[in-house]
């Protein structure tokens, strides 16, 4: 349904509870880094006295961990280790890389496709990889016996033994899956530690548990496209067990022959997306599943992806460019957060 365009609007939790300041919790502290080609951000609610180097070299580790599994910047990660393994062989997979990859198999199911992990060959192809953009496009030839090698179908899962089957040829790219998880890797540590409010960020990936020392919920800003009209309403959210994930048209692209080619590829077609919406938000309790719905969406578009979000609960907002401007969609679930 579209949206009012007039006042800056403020969503909340359907189960938020009420917010009540902590003298002990008294001070705020920011913890930072790089990660995954971007940088990480944490906020912390706390005594004035924490352990803040423990858990900034904490949280290092465990995005180094997320990174050296699976990176398809690396060919020693375990994701590049699988993605050059011969034709039938079963790969033991690390229990988090194997959770990622059940987790974008169960998207890939749920979108038919929209969403899909194993397009790392076409990514390459068309110079979003580690490789760069190329002097020429790939032409439909290549482009088609690309997809003849990827497939989420294709990519078969031993969920017992944590395994997976290289059918041969086919390459995994998690980046439209990883950073989600990585917050939600940076959240559970800080809940192993005790940490009673926080604010994780993983390259404008987000998730917030708990309060600020003011007693006020973590609120944040939804990200807008960097061309947004002055008249699109700010919206704020409150992330108190939730997280937040956007896929835009604006993150990363190039351009040729006069036309821009987003980073965002249909794995349908092989190519990437043309006439997308600018941007898709969901909001999720776990990050990695924000990440990847936001993704699908954005494949799906906004009459099929809304219709994808009614069905499965996901509270989403859709930005797509008209000659008027940007106008604004959003599924149910995230109308009723406005209420």
């Amino acid at each position: 349904m579209p949206g009012a365009r007039s006042a800056n609007r403020v969503l909340i939790p359907p189960r938020l509870a009420p917010f009540r300041p902590d003298p002990l919790l008294s001070h705020a502290h920011d913890l930072a880094g790089q990660t995954m080609g971007t940088t990480w951000s944490v906020r912390l609610a706390g005594p004035a006295v924490m352990p803040l180097d423990a858990l900034r070299a904490g949280v290092q580790r465990e995005l180094d961990g997320v990174v050296a599994r699976m990176s398809h910047w690396r060919a020693d990660s375990d994701l590049g280790r699988f993605n050059d393994a011969p034709a039938g062989q079963w790969r033991t997979l690390a229990p988090d890389f194997f959770e990622v990859l059940a987790c974008a198999q169960q998207v890939a199911a749920q979108s038919d496709g929209a969403f899909d992990a194993t397009v790392g060959a076409l990514v390459d192809a068309w110079g979003f990889g580690p490789r760069g953009h190329r002097d020429a496009l790939p032409t439909a030839d290549e482009v088609a016996a690309l997809q003849a090698a990827c497939g989420w179908r294709r990519l078969m899962l031993d969920h017992d033994g944590l395994r997976a089957l290289q059918p041969g040829g086919l390459r995994l790219d998690f980046s439209g899956i990883a950073k989600g998880y990585g917050v939600d890797r940076v959240a559970a540590l800080l809940q192993r530690c005790g940490v009673p409010g926080w604010l994780v960020e993983v390259g404008g990936e987000l998730r917030g548990h708990g309060i600020k020392p003011d007693g006020q919920p973590w609120w944040t800003a939804l990200e807008t496209p960097p061309d947004a009209p002055g008249d699109l309403p700010l919206t704020v959210v409150a992330l108190h067990g939730l997280a937040v994930a956007t896929s835009g048209d604006y993150r990363q692209r190039f351009e040729h022959d006069g036309r821009r080619y987003a980073h965002t590829l249909d794995p349908r077609s092989g190519c990437p997306l043309h006439d997308a919406p600018a941007s898709v938000t969901v909001l999720h309790p776990r990050c990695m599943l924000a990440d990847a719905y936001a993704t699908a969406l954005t494949v799906l578009g906004v009459a099929r992806g809304l219709d994808f979000a009614q069905q499965y609960d996901l509270a989403a907002r859709f930005l797509s460019r008209t000659a008027q401007g940007l106008e604004e969609h959003y599924s149910p679930a995230y109308a009723a957060m406005l209420e």
